[in-house]
């Protein structure tokens, strides 16, 4: 097995947010990322990065953090009662994008790094992320280029790869109370440690890339596609399930605040604006009402 170092994987994060930040800046045009570096009173901090009000974004946070401490929380512990009394680091970037145009879909990525160690045994750690794809007027071509950019990347490692984590992230991404995913899915992955170290860092790298390769198309696409106050307050409608998952069952969520992370940066993947409406039910021949037939698991590549 080779070694375990966190170094080269923080290197590695920090060079993946510059080049995200740099090609979504180019693919907006106008506006800039804002740089906010915070420090955390336990151990670690990390830089954040936003763009508002952009010519195509309207709000978009891309996070390097490194963090660290000598107890876990227990959204932790919860599910890995053995890494109780180890120090822990983690690292990663974790990216959401809310475009302005109802017709560019929403999309998030992260890549991430735990290692927990205890002296006299071996470090436990794995890697994790993936990204994921929201739309509110889906295009069939742009969801098959954002599952084809996914499979192409996972194929190097495997033919079951790409249907595993696939699979996992329709099953992540998933709203139990509204009955339906969050999205068209993509990518998700947590506890890989099943390769050497060498090898699941590879993949990480792979997942980081990928993301611009899957989302600028797509955003260079869409960008100019008329729309108004209809699409405006749909979209601002399916934004409020984007909510209710992140506060509800996104673990990052849960453990970045539990451990004491930065609240700001924590709920950077909030949308700027959303709403909600009682029982809002779309006519289901509208285009609004067949985004329904969307959110649920599908193969997309067949």
């Amino acid at each position: 097995m080779s070694n375990v170092a966190i170094e080269p994987v923080v290197a590695f994060l920090k060079t993946l947010q510059d080049d995200i930040c740099q090609a979504l800046e180019a693919a907006d045009g106008r506006a800039k990322f804002v740089e906010d570096n915070w420090q955390r009173e336990e151990g670690g901090g990390g830089r954040t990065r936003v763009l508002t009000d952009g010519a195509v974004i309207e709000q978009g946070g891309v996070n390097f953090s490194l963090v660290s401490g000598n107890k876990l929380p227990p959204s932790a512990t919860a599910h890995r009662p053995e890494l109780a009394g180890r120090t822990w680091r983690a690292c990663g970037v974790s990216l959401v994008i809310h475009p302005k145009n109802p017709f560019i879909p929403t999309s998030h990525a992260n890549v991430r790094f735990f290692v927990a160690e205890k002296e006299g045994e071996a470090p436990v750690w794995w890697f994790g992320g993936g990204f994921d794809l929201t739309p509110f007027y889906p295009f069939d071509e742009d969801i098959k280029h954002w599952h084809q950019t996914a499979h192409g990347l996972c194929a190097p490692f495997g033919n079951d790869i790409y249907p595993a984590h696939k699979k996992w992230c329709d099953e992540y991404f998933f709203l139990k109370h509204r009955n339906e995913t969050r999205g068209v899915g993509g990518l998700f992955f947590d506890d890989l440690n099943q390769w050497d170290f060498d090898t699941c860092f590879e993949y990480i790298k792979a997942v980081g890339r990928g993301y611009i390769d899957a989302y600028v198309p797509i955003m260079e696409k869409r960008k100019d596609t008329p729309f108004g106050e209809k699409e405006r307050q749909f979209q601002l409608y399916r934004r409020g399930r984007y909510v209710e998952f992140n506060l509800v069952f996104d673990r990052g969520t849960l453990f970045g605040l539990q451990s004491g992370g930065r609240t700001e940066s924590i709920l950077m993947s909030m949308p700027p604006l959303a709403r909600w409406e009682y029982n809002f039910q779309p006519d289901k021949d509208t285009a609004e009402g067949k985004l329904t037939n969307y959110l649920k698991p599908r193969d997309w590549l067949s």
